[in-house]
């Protein structure tokens, strides 16, 4: 296909040339993903008056540069002033035009993007092209006509399901839910320019979507209570998947008061801290994948090693999750047990759940199955590039397991291990080449869940830590790069949060209450209820480890007081009577229903606890909403800021990746740091000081010298922290 472009076009961000067959292009070239800044919106309007002014051209095609149609809204721009024609009259002059404007879909159509293929009168995908409406992740909804133009197109039940959940969709899907009228494996441009050719002389009125009434189903005000009912249940709190419904709503009204309404929910949460919360958090995803420990460079300036093939060893739960992700991503793998039994019983599970995955991308079993050897034979291993360990969370074990991958496996093998929380130096150290083992912590379900801690030892080379961040990059995870500590980072704060709540427990709260106050924070499950769904005995079995639990370690010690520190046993005396959680339809919980998982208040627990206070002569006391979110909450906090002084993490960003992504805190107060940021750090520093003196012996109520520092420095917002503690550390 031939065009002529002027080489003044090259210059501006949406230019306009011919292509052949009477067809003029209109090209979005903003690099990397054609954000509709104002500049380029700006050009926009010029290059569709040229192309309505161009009576050579019957129809015109609109695409965008570099395999990319439009990643929408530059996100930049949203906290500060910015000129340029606003994008919903755009998008109407391109639906209202003269001309047939057919739009090129390749890469991605997402968020304003979409909706100003929506504006267009056709849309052709490549078959690899995604297509979304993600506004509902930043705090807001699709504020250019997606939400009235969208169940016009594709009627209610799935245009509510795009916009409240805001998922990315296939071409194919889209071909099927009537999004897109063609896709095509070849050259996208070429397919829409022929597309243009045949429709330049149809008439327009038909295809402008503004004019469509919605297909409204007889029960839609059913279907949109019930939905509002759901979301406002599982939001928790969060505003915009609620706004989104409402603004569907008036999708049902003429299409200006649609979009009247449209707008003034947008007006609303676009000046929500909620909105601001989740655009810190997407911004911090981006942030945490340029990692810096140690005053070490930036990872991108690190060589980075391709994993042709990889190996898993050990395939229980975790072990299975990490071979679908790898298999998922396309990377030939050797799943290795120690066990012929568990080895079937692994396949079985493996298989089933890649079956499903197929299914779920119209793609053949065997097209995944070709790409896993399961093996009981460690000869399998001597050709892989990178190992991941995902056995017993058991010292001894990984050690042994690393001085038998060091004489398998080659010496360039990067060897990782999935510890939640043990010293990967001392694991490194029983091999013969520390430098090429990290620790590779998934969250469980492994294929499901987005994080990933890449946990760098001190012996660990940046090359094979760059290699990890770019296989979690290519396996869908963010990763972020930690430093080597008891419990890493997600963990080690997980403690004292879990500590907190387990003291109120002793002091008259009940674990319904705290939980009730945690969902009611945003957490989609509270800290008991989490505890019996990952089961009691599993952190019971890190404390017996440590020396927590069991026989005094000294002799003035008490049950309730080990290594000179207040401790509670409540969770271990739980554990010793069998109530280890849902596994035993018993644990701070009763489980009833069909499958067991409907936590109810338990009265034997209720005279339980009652019976330990008046054992231990504790009296309790009424605990109030407040005090439940400031004890856990600060205590949490508290923690990241000694890890961001020791640092085990870069920053602030980091640990508020970790908590959204990996411990269900709710994207809309933003993280740990962030909420507390938001809160006042010297409001957050006086309850602390509060708590400290009440419970001297809780250490992790005390203070941390970073939180007292920047208090000093006046409290700088959470963007200044970074390089005020990059200046700390190397002051020290």
């Amino acid at each position: 296909m031939s065009e002529v472009r002027s080489p003044v076009e090259s210059d501006i961000m949406a230019h306009y040339s011919r292509a052949a067959g009477h067809i003029g292009l209109i090209r979005l070239a903003n690099p990397p993903v054609n954000a509709l800044s104002s500049a380029v919106r700006h050009d926009l309007c010029r290059a569709l008056e040229r192309a309505s002014a161009d009576t050579g051209a019957k129809a015109i095609v609109l695409c965008g540069e570099n395999g990319l149609f439009c990643g929408g809204a530059d996100i930049l721009e949203f906290s500060k002033k910015t000129g340029g024609p606003a994008l919903v009259p755009l998008i109407n002059a391109i639906e209202a035009g003269e001309k047939p404007v057919v739009a090129a879909i390749e890469g991605v159509a997402l968020g304003g993007g979409l909706e100003m293929a929506l504006g267009c009168h056709y849309r052709i995908a490549h078959c690899q092209a995604r297509l979304g409406l993600p506004e509902v992740m930043l705090g807001l909804l699709p504020g250019a006509g997606g939400t009235q133009r969208l169940p016009r197109l594709i009627g209610f039940p799935a245009a509510l399901e795009l916009i409240t959940t805001g998922r990315h969709v296939s071409a194919e899907e889209a071909l099927t839910l009537g999004l897109v009228d063609q896709v095509t494996d070849g050259d996208v441009q070429e397919a829409a320019v022929k597309f243009a050719q045949r429709v330049a002389d149809e008439p327009l009125a038909s295809r402008r979507l503004s004019t469509w009434k919605p297909p409204c189903p007889a029960d839609l005000d059913t279907l949109l209570q019930g939905a509002l009912g759901r979301l406002q249940s599982r939001a928790r709190g969060a505003l915009a998947p609620v706004a989104c419904v409402h603004a569907l709503q008036a999708a049902t009204l003429p299409f200006a008061q649609g979009i009247e309404k449209e707008q003034e929910l947008m007006a609303t949460l676009f000046s929500s801290p909620q909105a601001r919360a989740m655009q810190y958090c997407f911004f911090s995803q981006r942030i945490v994948g340029k990692w810096s420990l140690a005053g070490r460079a930036n990872w991108k300036n690190t060589p980075v090693r391709t994993v042709h093939r990889a190996a898993v060893v050990g395939l229980g739960t975790m072990g299975r999750g990490i071979t679908v992700t790898l298999v998922r991503a396309g990377i030939p793998t050797v799943a290795m047990e120690m066990d012929r039994g568990q080895l079937q019983a692994a396949q079985q599970a493996v298989t089933a759940m890649l079956e499903r995955e197929a299914t779920k991308q119209k793609r053949s079993l065997d097209s995944y199955l070709q790409l896993v050897q399961f093996t009981l034979e460690r000869r399998h291993l001597q050709d892989v590039d990178l190992v991941i360990e995902a056995v017993y969370e058991d010292l001894a074990l990984k050690k042994r397991l690393f001085s038998e991958l060091c004489a398998v496996c080659r010496p360039d093998a990067i060897l990782c291990t999935n510890t939640s929380g043990l010293d990967v130096d001392v694991i490194a150290g029983t091999t013969r080449r520390p430098e090429v083992v990290v620790g590779m912590h998934f969250f469980a379900p492994a294929h499901v869940m987005k994080l990933l801690e890449v946990v760098r030892g001190p012996r660990s080379s940046p090359v094979a830590v760059a290699t990890v961040v770019h296989l979690g990059k290519l396996l869908g995870k963010v990763s972020v790069v930690v430093g080597n500590s008891p419990g890493f980072v997600g963990n080690r704060l997980l403690k004292p949060y879990m500590e907190q709540a387990n003291f109120l427990l002793e002091e008259g709260a009940t674990p319904e209450q705290v939980d009730g106050t945690l969902e009611e924070f945003g957490f989609a499950m509270g800290i008991f209820r989490m505890s019996d769904l990952s089961g009691l005995d599993v952190g019971w079995r890190v404390r017996r480890e440590s020396g927590l639990t069991g026989p005094a370690v000294r002799p003035e010690e008490s049950p309730r007081h080990r290594l000179g520190c207040r401790y509670c046993p409540l969770a271990d005396l739980l554990c010793e009577r069998g109530r280890l959680g849902q596994k035993t339809g018993q644990g701070w919980y009763l489980y009833e229903g069909p499958e067991g998982r409907k936590a109810l208040p338990d009265p034997w627990l209720h005279g339980f606890l009652d019976e330990y206070r008046r054992q231990h002569a504790l009296k309790p006391r009424r605990i109030d909403q407040q005090e439940v979110l400031e004890r856990c909450l600060y205590a949490l906090a508290n923690e990241g800021f000694r890890v961001l002084e020791e640092g085990v993490a870069a920053g602030p960003e980091d640990i508020d990746t970790i908590y959204v992504l990996g411990y269900g805190w709710p994207a809309h107060m933003g993280g740990p740091m962030y909420h507390v940021a938001t809160v006042g750090l010297s409001a957050v520093l006086t309850r602390l000081e509060h708590f400290h003196r009440a419970h001297p012996d809780v250490p992790q109520l005390q203070p941390s010298a970073l939180l007292r520092h920047l208090v000093a420095q006046g409290s700088p917002p959470i963007s200044k922290w970074r390089e005020l503690v990059r200046v700390q550390r190397s002051q020290l």
